[in-house]
Order: C-alpha cells, then structure tokens, then sequence
C-alpha cells in the first residue's frame, strides 16, 4: 500500500472575484453620494458631481493593492488593466441601473433640471433661439432610458481603463522570471 500522495495546487486568485467585490463596494459609496447631491439638490454642480470619478479611483487602487496581496506580492501589468477595467464595468453597470431607477422613481425631475441647465448655460454663452432649440432636440434625443444607461456604463468602463493604464503601472510587480 502506498501511502497517499497529498499534490498542493497554488490557487489562482480570480480578477473576477476580486473586481466583483470592489465593484460593488464602490457602486455602493457613489449610490449613496449620488442620492445625497441629489436630495440636497446639487445635482448640477460639476465639482461635486465629478467626485464620483476619486471614489472609481480608490476602488481600482484598492482592488489592485488587494489582488496583489492575496497573489503572493505580485501583479502583472495585465492583470492590473484587466482588473480595474473590470471594477469599472461592474460600477458602471450598478451605477447606471441605480441611476436609471431613481430617474424613473424616485425624482423624474433630474433629466429636465439637466436639460434646463443645458439651455442656460447656452443662452449664457450668446447662442440664438433657433441654434438652441436645434441643440436642444439633439439633446432629447439621447435622454431615453436606454441610451443613458448605455452611455453611462461605457463612460465608466472608458474612463476605468484609462485610469487603470495608469495605476495597473504604478502598482504592478512583476514575478521573477526564474523563480
């Protein structure tokens, strides 16, 4: 009888798990922030607003910090590009459904105080009554639920890999080779 040969696999850390995890840990803090500027009614202010983006970089930077810890210290470039690509898919897919529901639920006002702020922003900046009434159609056009859904989610996953190009290069560490 031989004695029973015990074969120890290293176990591959999943992207998948780890882009999960903080993709929803980040959708959730921009849900709760997003409902915040919204019920005190700064919706249209850029600054605040914008912050939304610091909060999809903490996300990709402690995914990244993450992955690399549970796989033993290292992280390729690759994996780091995918990885935050991935939080961002996942954050735009959870950000976008979130926001198209509290459009069509909870506050259906958001969408007209945006094209409202569109409007006077032109006027501010001299446009002619028929050159904003044509921008204005434009405009309206690309409000459906659909589209805003799909161009949020696509803005999320662009603006996600560009920043994971950087920080996938700032965190990575390679595996030596002969190791």
């Amino acid at each position: 009888m031989q004695p029973k040969q015990l074969h120890i696999m290293e176990e591959k850390v999943s992207t998948a798990r780890v882009a999960l995890k903080y993709g929803v840990l980040g959708s959730v803090v921009i849900m709760i922030f997003t409902t915040i500027i919204n019920v005190a009614g700064l919706s249209q202010n850029k600054i605040l607003s914008s912050l939304s983006f610091v909060f999809m970089i903490v996300a990709i930077v402690l995914s990244m910090k993450d992955f690399r810890e549970q796989n033993k210290g290292f992280m390729s470039y690759g994996e780091g590009l995918g990885l935050g690509t991935l939080v961002s898919a996942v954050m735009g897919l959870l950000s976008s459904a979130f926001t198209m529901f509290y459009i069509q639920f909870i506050d259906n006002t958001l969408l007209t105080q945006g094209m409202d702020k569109v409007r006077s922003d032109m006027e501010a900046k001299g446009m002619d009554d028929s050159q904003i009434d044509q921008a204005m159609e434009l405009s309206q056009r690309f409000m459906s639920p659909g589209v805003v859904f799909a161009m949020g989610v696509f803005m999320y996953i662009l603006t996600g890999f560009i920043i994971s190009l950087i920080v996938a290069a700032i965190v990575r560490k390679e595996k030596p080779v002969f190791e």
